[in-house]
């Protein structure tokens, strides 16, 4: 009878631990999961008296309401029904298990509460996300020249370097292509003339439509996603883009086309597709500017600080951001080896992550973030 039982209590243990690992695949592999009906009862652990709000821990037992209520204070959230209301608090609940799960299996970063902790997987996608899934190498497009990597240095950041201006927010329009494609430009411009301009994505937003040539129906799309290679093939033929002051951004696609020859801030000169060698990367990341960069984003929704290096993460490319540097810290999960990491600029604004931005480990391509890297040169005039 004991050895029966023992075999029972091993069956089922297999079981639970098929089941976990199904789920973390759904959503960490690519398959669409939005979690919303999580039935379980909630214990999340947050600190909030002498720490940091929204962040889960393991000695602080708070429910579910109060969580709620600290998030609808601290981002300012107001919902025009009782029943919206009720149902935010029901996608709420079920992102703070996600926050958990995402929590264990990225453990050298910090999960909690973030200003899109309402939204489902699904909303979030929809309105934060938006890079067209093909690639093709545009025609305009070359691959980038091998550089030597040999005296790179140990870290490396543009913003100590004037190219990068402030963290910019892209609301909710899945304009991130865009954001990605003028932070990439705005560098490469500070480095052929010695100005940072702020430039414009809402030009990129109201006036780029470039199509991959074999799929007509990939085009950029505004708000419905779009591709930095192709808005910067788009710049090249437009002439250039002009100033965020002078074309402001207004995070929707239903405006004409505004675009002033008159009023070009910057031109792109040439741009390039950067091998998925990383020390390739990192050579031309201090070489020619900060570097237009796709990622999968499903760790981003809950990401609060630290270097995320999750135990497993899908490749598949759905937000534009754009890398700024590199470095190495004192984080040391025990499966790296080196403590290496990516330092992305996002555009969600300031209150997002580390004022705005990501820390992504370096050396395995980690969501992709090595995948579809390109570099611009700007006209020196």
């Amino acid at each position: 009878m004991a050895g029966n039982n023992a075999s029972i209590f091993l069956s089922v243990l297999l079981l639970l631990t098929a089941t976990s690992f199904r789920s973390s695949l759904a959503e960490y592999g690519g398959i669409a999961a939005d979690g919303v009906g999580a039935t379980e009862d909630l214990l999340i652990r947050q600190v909030v008296d002498g720490g940091e709000e929204g962040v889960l821990d393991e000695n602080s037992l708070l429910n579910a309401d109060h969580h709620f209520a600290i998030f609808k204070r601290r981002f300012n959230k107001a919902y025009r029904t009782q029943e919206e209301h009720d149902y935010r608090f029901s996608v709420f609940r079920a992102n703070l298990h996600r926050a958990r799960r995402h929590q264990k299996l990225d453990p050298s970063a910090v999960h909690g509460v973030t200003q899109f902790s309402d939204l489902t997987p699904r909303e979030f996608r929809s309105q934060l996300l938006g890079v067209n899934r093909r690639y093709r190498l545009p025609s305009d497009a070359h691959k980038a020249e091998i550089l030597p990597t040999n005296d790179l240095p140990t870290n490396f950041d543009w913003r100590d370097h004037g190219a990068v201006v402030p963290v910019k927010n892209q609301g909710s329009c899945g304009s991130c292509w865009s954001f990605s494609t003028t932070g990439a430009l705005e560098g490469a411009n500070f480095l052929a003339t010695g100005k940072l301009e702020s430039l414009s994505e809402q030009q990129l937003v109201d006036c780029d439509h470039e199509c991959d040539p074999e799929e007509k129906d990939s085009c950029d799309s505004g708000c419905n996603g779009g591709l930095m290679n192709s808005a910067f093939e788009y710049t090249l033929k437009a002439g250039g883009l002009m100033r965020e002051k002078d074309y402001p951004y207004t995070g929707t696609d239903r405006g004409a086309c505004k675009f002033d020859k008159t009023k070009i801030a910057a031109k792109v000169a040439n741009f390039s597709v950067v091998s998925l060698d990383e020390d390739q990367i990192a050579a031309n990341l201090v070489k020619h500017g900060p570097l237009a960069v796709a990622i999968n984003a499903v760790y981003m929704q809950t990401y609060m600080k630290g270097v995320s290096c999750p135990y497993i993460c899908s490749k598949q490319l759905d937000h534009g951001v754009l890398l700024v540097g590199y470095g190495a810290s004192g984080y040391a999960p025990i499966r790296m080896k080196e403590k290496q990491y990516w330092i992305i600029k996002n555009s969600w604004g300031e209150n997002w992550g580390e004022n705005g931005y990501y820390k992504i480990c370096r050396g395995r391509n980690i969501c992709g973030v090595d995948s579809m890297v390109s570099s611009v040169a700007a006209v020196k005039y």
